[in-house]
């Protein structure tokens, strides 16, 4: 059974920094394409940041440079370094897996975390 579960959300002030982690079980980030998504209120999920398989990292145009993906394949754990944090980065945060980075990068992992809430004060 695959798991994925996210952690290191919370509330900080703009400016700060967070790296939220994806344990993952039941497949291997070092083999899976995953990614990270983000969900505002009453928005669709959208892509922030995705890595291949072989380890290549793709990110959302408007989110490079203060977003770095990254994973531990010994910990088999994913992480998101977000850096710089605004107000507007408040929302629900997920992880996302696949076979494929298409999917990943389509939004349509086969499988999802159930979230980290992020939330940013000005």
């Amino acid at each position: 059974q695959v798991q994925l579960v996210e952690s290191g959300g919370g509330l900080v002030q703009a400016g700060e920094s967070l790296r939220l982690s994806c344990a993952a079980s039941g497949i291997s980030v070092s083999s899976s394409a995953m990614g990270w998504y983000r969900q505002f209120p009453r928005k669709q999920r959208e892509s922030v940041a995705a890595i291949t398989g072989g380890g290549d990292t793709l990110y959302a145009p408007s989110e490079k440079g203060r977003f770095t993906i990254s994973r531990d394949n010994t910990k088999n754990t994913l992480y998101l370094q977000i850096n710089s944090l605004k107000p507007e980065d408040t929302a629900v945060y997920f992880c996302g897996a696949d076979p494929t980075i298409e999917s990943v990068l389509n939004g349509n992992p086969w499988y999802w975390g159930l979230g980290t809430q992020v939330t940013v004060s000005s």
